[in-house]
């Protein structure tokens, strides 16, 4: 294996660990912010921040080829698809603790398998199916009956994995045919047009002016993980960077404790250690068939 290659390889398990960082870093601060100010309004700027940004970013590197898309259909769709799943997890993370809630949402690299197999006919091993349905369990574990988080909100985690699910098969789709800062500026002008339309019924200045300094972190902690995600799939595989987004559990658990003082009881640990097990396996094996 060449040098250049490893030191590709290693940046882009770095970046990738940076951005499962700001991603559990968003999380835990939504949990907050969204006591502070109306949910509307903090998606709406999450949005608007990330398609103003990457526009300012790569326009003058870009010219007007920026904004030239293949797939306008598939761009519009990806974007509602990452705003559904911005929503459920600005409304879940209000109800349910950061460590579980990002534990029974990092189901979704298994789901994408699943939906590979029934949608597209992918192959899938017997063993790639037995993970899954571990790692199902484990979110059963997370979310059990009786167990401190089973609620009408675990709705919000259920949701946001089918959408995301989607948004990554689409995300792997544009991939192959798009410039990957085009793709991120119209995720983030879809949300914000979307959420332009709804905004003005929860609008309130003097929470903006209050807090701004929180409407800008969710700003910069999703734009800055979503850049730092793209850059890492320009430097290795997805084969190879998966099992490292799973770091992101562990961001999320330690800020629910040191933020919030909130420790997962023993199932639930459970739970959480199969989920990320079972998703870091599923990835091993599908980094070993792609190299074969």
């Amino acid at each position: 294996m060449s040098a250049p290659f490893v030191s590709r390889t290693t940046t882009g398990i770095q970046l990738i660990v940076l951005a499962a960082f700001c991603f559990a870093a968003l999380d835990t601060s939504t949990k907050h912010a969204t006591g502070l100010a109306p949910v509307l309004m903090l998606l709406w700027f999450r949005y608007a921040f990330q398609a103003v940004v990457t526009a300012m970013l790569r326009l003058p590197v870009e010219g007007l080829a920026f904004f030239k898309t293949r797939n306008p259909r598939f761009q519009l769709l990806r974007g509602l698809l990452l705003l559904v799943t911005s929503a459920c997890s600005f409304l879940g993370l209000q109800y349910l603790p950061v460590g579980e809630f990002t534990a029974m949402a990092m189901v979704t690299p298994l789901a994408v398998v699943a939906f590979s197999a029934w949608f597209f006919r992918a192959h899938v091993s017997r063993l790639r199916w037995l993970l899954m349905g571990v790692g199902f369990a484990g979110v059963l574990l997370v979310a059990r009956p009786g167990g401190h988080v089973f609620s009408w909100a675990v709705l919000f985690p259920a949701t946001l994995v089918l959408a995301y699910a989607g948004f990554q098969l689409l995300t792997g789709r544009l991939s192959l045919e798009e410039n990957p800062y085009t793709t991120q500026f119209y995720t983030g002008l879809v949300g914000a047009g979307v959420m332009s339309l709804v905004v003005v019924f929860a609008w309130d200045t003097s929470a903006l002016l209050a807090h701004w300094p929180w409407f800008l972190l969710l700003g910069l902690l999703g734009t800055f993980g979503h850049l730092m995600l793209i850059r890492a799939y320009r430097h290795a595989s997805a084969a190879v960077l998966t099992p490292y987004l799973y770091t992101q559990i562990a961001f999320a658990t330690g800020a629910g404790w040191l933020f919030m003082n909130h420790v997962p009881d023993a199932l639930t640990w459970t739970g959480i250690v199969l989920v990320a097990a079972c998703g870091i396996g599923n990835s091993i094996i599908a980094a070993r068939s792609t190299a074969v």
